[in-house]
């Protein structure tokens, strides 16, 4: 028998004990099912972390500098920054409902930014894109290195291969545009329920543990 699988059989017969030892105390099958609840509830808690993180980091954004000039020393996931620069020539469009966001890059830079679509650049899908506006401009949002924005992974994808960008690093970084710290309420709200709920499951478990059997 392999090392691997000498401890995945004692890892089964850890937990076969633990599950007997919680029955035999009275507790029946409400453990296992008060557990996974907290663990399902701990999983979840930990894929909003860094929104809950971001939600209570600095409102001061971090300055990235301009065309030219760009301090790749400060770079930082999940903060809130401002950064200056001229667009691509070409972008990925994208809608939200009514809104149409445009994924655009900053010319010799790692930085790509969503922003809503500007006048001009109005979209519907099937349609050939209109060029991004190619005015410079600064932005302020929050930069997410490329393996922190998996729901943007389009975006970047579209930009690379275009070309108009430079990876530093072998990555690409995003700011998305008007999301700053402290705006979005939802978030520690839900943290707070999902807290409450495994907060109340631990509770539930002690007090069937201490119930002394009929």
């Amino acid at each position: 028998m392999s090392n691997e699988s000498r401890r995945q059989e004692e890892r089964d017969e850890r937990i076969a004990a633990l599950v007997a030892g919680l029955r035999g105390r009275g507790v029946g099958v409400r453990a296992p099912v008060m557990v996974l609840a907290m663990v399902v509830g701990g999983v979840l808690l930990g894929m909003l972390w860094k929104d809950l993180a971001y939600f209570f980091s600095s409102r001061t954004p971090l300055t990235l500098g301009a065309e030219g000039a760009y301090r790749y020393e400060a770079l930082e996931s999940n903060r809130y920054v401002q950064v200056h620069g001229i667009p691509t020539a070409r972008g990925a469009y994208g809608r939200e409902g009514e809104d149409v966001y445009v994924v655009v890059g900053l010319r010799d830079s790692p930085f790509l930014v969503r922003r809503r679509a500007l006048p001009g650049e109005e979209w519907s899908p099937g349609k050939t894109p209109r060029q991004p506006d190619q005015r410079p401009f600064g932005v302020r949002g929050r930069l997410l290195a490329e393996e922190d924005a998996g729901r943007y992974r389009e975006g970047f994808k579209l930009l690379r291969e275009l070309g108009e960008v430079q990876p530093r690093g072998g990555g690409l970084w995003m700011v998305v545009e008007g999301d700053r710290p402290g705006a979005d309420v939802g978030v520690p709200f839900v943290a707070l329920v999902l807290l409450t709920f495994m907060l109340g499951n631990a509770a539930l478990l002690l007090r069937s543990l201490e119930r002394k059997p009929g």
